[in-house]
C-alpha cells in the first residue's frame, strides 16, 4: 500500500503516465501535502500556443503551487529532449524540490539515463524529411535506418522515426551509435521517488473522451482558429492531439463531430503507445494502479 503522505519531502518526484491519467492532479496533491515545484515533462505543454489542447495546468492550478517549463517555448521554435534537459538542469539544484510530471517518455529517459549531445540537423535535411513523410509516410524513412536504430525506437511514432532519419543523414551515424556515447544522467531513478500511472484502458478511454469534450467547451476550437495563420502540419508545435483535426474542421474538411471522434481515436492510440513504452522502459519505477482511493492511497 502506497500513501501519498508517506512520500519523502526532500527527494525529487517523477510522475510519468499516459495522457488523461491524472498526472497533473497527483503532482498538485503531492505539492500540497509536501511542497515542491511542479515541472513539466510533456513535449506539447512546453509550447505557448496550446494551453487548452495540450491540457496545461489551469491558472488556478498554477496559483496553487509553483510551476515551471509550461508554455515557455514560442510556437515556431524547435524544442527537443536536449533543450528540455538543459532547461530542467537548473531546477534540480536551485529552489524547491522538483515534482517532474508528464507523458513524454524520452524526456524522462534523458533525465534518468543520460542524453548524448548530437550535432544540430541542418534545415535542408529536415525539409527533406518533412517532404518524404508527407508524401510517402514513414516507410522510406524507416527503410534507410540501420537495424540497431530501428530496433530501439518506436517505429509507429512519426517524430521519433523522422528524428532518427535526420540524425543519420546529418551525421552519417545511426542514432543507436550516438546513444552508445551517452553521458551520466542528471537524475538517476534511484535518487528519486519515481511513479508510473498504471491506467487500464477501460478506465482511461472514457476519461480521454470526456476531457476532449471539456476542451471543446473551454474554447479549444477558438484556440485552433488562432493557430490557422502560418499552420505547418509538420512542425512539432502542430502535433497537439486534436489540433490537426480541429484545423481540418475549420477549413471545411470535416464536421466538428468527425473532428471530435477522430481526435479521441488518435489520443487513445497515443495512450496505448505510451503504456507500451512505459512497460518497456520503466519497470524499475513504482507503478500506481488507478484509480486512487479517497484517502490518497494506492493498492498495487
Amino acid at each position: 500500500m502506497i500513501r501519498l503522505d508517506d512520500i519523502d519531502r526532500t527527494t525529487p518526484v517523477l510522475i510519468a503516465g499516459p495522457t488523461a491519467s491524472g498526472k497533473s492532479a497527483l503532482a498538485l496533491d503531492i505539492a500540497a501535502r509536501a511542497g515542491g515545484v511542479i515541472v513539466n515533462a510533456d513535449s506539447m505543454q512546453v509550447y505557448e500556443n496550446w494551453r487548452i489542447l495540450s491540457a496545461r495546468p489551469s491558472a488556478d492550478d498554477e496559483n496553487a503551487a509553483p510551476h515551471a517549463l509550461y508554455g515557455h517555448v514560442p510556437r515556431f521554435a524547435d524544442y527537443s529532449a536536449g533543450h528540455w534537459l538543459r532547461d530542467v538542469r537548473g531546477l534540480l539544484t536551485d529552489g524547491p524540490r522538483p515534482i517532474i510530471v508528464g507523458g513524454t517518455g524520452l524526456y524522462f529517459r534523458a533525465l534518468t539515463e543520460g542524453l548524448v549531445s548530437i550535432p544540430p540537423v541542418p534545415p535542408d535535411i529536415r525539409a527533406r524529411a518533412d517532404a518524404i513523410r508527407t508524401a510517402e509516410g514513414l516507410g522510406p524513412l524507416l527503410h534507410e535506418l540501420d537495424d540497431d536504430t530501428r530496433g530501439m525506437i518506436d517505429t509507429h511514432n512519426p517524430m521519433r522515426v523522422q528524428r532518427a532519419w535526420e540524425v543519420l543523414m546529418a551525421t552519417g551515424r545511426g542514432l543507436a551509435a550516438w546513444q552508445c556515447e551517452t553521458p551520466l544522467p542528471l537524475l538517476p531513478v534511484d535518487a528519486c521517488t519515481a511513479f508510473v500511472m498504471d491506467a487500464p484502458k477501460a478506465w482511461l478511454t472514457p476519461r480521454i473522451e470526456a476531457r476532449f469534450d471539456a476542451m471543446l467547451a473551454a474554447g479549444a476550437l477558438d484556440e485552433a482558429r488562432a493557430n490557422l495563420a502560418g499552420w505547418t502540419p509538420t512542425h512539432p508545435s502542430s502535433r497537439a492531439h486534436g489540433a490537426p483535426e480541429l484545423v481540418a474542421h475549420l477549413r471545411g474538411k470535416m464536421t466538428l463531430e468527425e473532428a471530435r471522434d477522430r481526435a479521441t481515436i488518435v489520443t487513445r492510440q497515443y495512450a496505448k503507445r505510451q503504456r507500451t513504452w512505459f512497460r518497456a522502459h520503466m519497470q524499475d519505477w513504482t507503478w500506481l494502479r488507478l484509480p486512487f482511493d479517497e484517502n490518497g492511497s494506492n493498492q498495487p
